[in-house]
């Protein structure tokens, strides 16, 4: 058996939900240098699981208020509609077929009731354990929202990891005009977990961000640790990317003007 195929069935054997703890990193690299990182944690929840997640802790929710919680209308549509079902829904219109496999989300989960989340992936296996596509859900902070639906293609995946990647068509930071690439590389949930985005303009790359989380099992224990070091999550996101972006102001970048927003998904290869 590969390694490949070794690492895909033991990912498949993960707990219904865990946590992965870690640091986030941006670097600008054009037309101006800014760096800055810190570090967060974010949950990896089974979206065929939630009813048996919601008893798991005294501390944890699904789909109502706690010390932490996780709510389905905080992704997918947004109307608290099932999550498993809409991704399936939108990988079985790009050809991949989920039926028997599992599908998780990797995001970050509310704090008393509050979060937000830049960039959650959702990770789709197959019945017999494999990583078959992933969805790159992307929010702004104009209440915006799409989806990357990316079915993993031959030659994408390797022992290193996932590479993919696609035209941006969603506006994000208003620094950064649509007309860009996305290059997407992924280190699947395991031990940890890996994620990489490098926006491109032609050839010249301009901004680089990453998470690399580490293995935390979900407990009430691991619940309170978090809560209690790393209590403002939520805030912590929201308020570093408006100063990173005053600074990047005062460096001389400029506002790009927000154009419509595109349809709410598309498909990788689609272009």
């Amino acid at each position: 058996m590969s390694d490949l195929r070794i690492a895909a069935e033991r990912s498949s054997r993960i707990d219904p939900i865990n946590f992965y703890q870690g640091p986030v990193m941006h670097a600008r690299m054009s037309p101006v240098h800014h760096r800055f990182s810190y570090s967060v944690f974010s949950i990896l929840i089974d979206l065929d699981h939630l009813e048996d997640i919601d008893q798991e802790s005294p501390l944890f929710s699904v789909n109502r208020f706690n010390v932490m919680s996780f709510y389905e209308r905080d992704h997918g549509p947004r109307d608290g509609s099932s999550l498993s079902r809409y991704a399936r829904e939108l990988f079985k219109e790009s050809g991949v077929d989920l039926e028997g496999g599992t599908v998780r989300l990797l995001c970050y989960p509310r704090i008393f009731g509050y979060v937000f989340d830049p960039l959650s992936v959702y990770f789709a296996y197959d019945r017999q354990g494999a990583l078959v596509g992933l969805l790159y859900e992307v929010r702004n902070t104009f209440g915006e929202h799409h989806t990357y639906v990316a079915p993993i293609k031959p030659g994408e995946q390797n022992e290193a990891g996932i590479r993919q990647e696609t035209k941006k068509r969603f506006f994000v930071s208003p620094f950064n005009p649509v007309e860009m690439t996305y290059r997407f590389r992924i280190h699947p949930p395991d031990q940890t977990v890996g994620l990489r985005i490098l926006v491109t303009d032609g050839a010249d790359p301009v901004l680089a961000a990453t998470f690399h989380g580490t293995f935390l099992r979900f407990s009430s224990l691991s619940v309170l640790r978090l809560c209690l070091t790393i209590p403002f999550l939520t805030l912590k996101i929201i308020g570093g990317i408006h100063v990173e972006a005053l600074r990047l102001w005062i460096k001389g970048m400029r506002l790009k003007s927000r154009p419509k927003p595109p349809a709410p998904s598309s498909v990788i290869g689609n272009e």
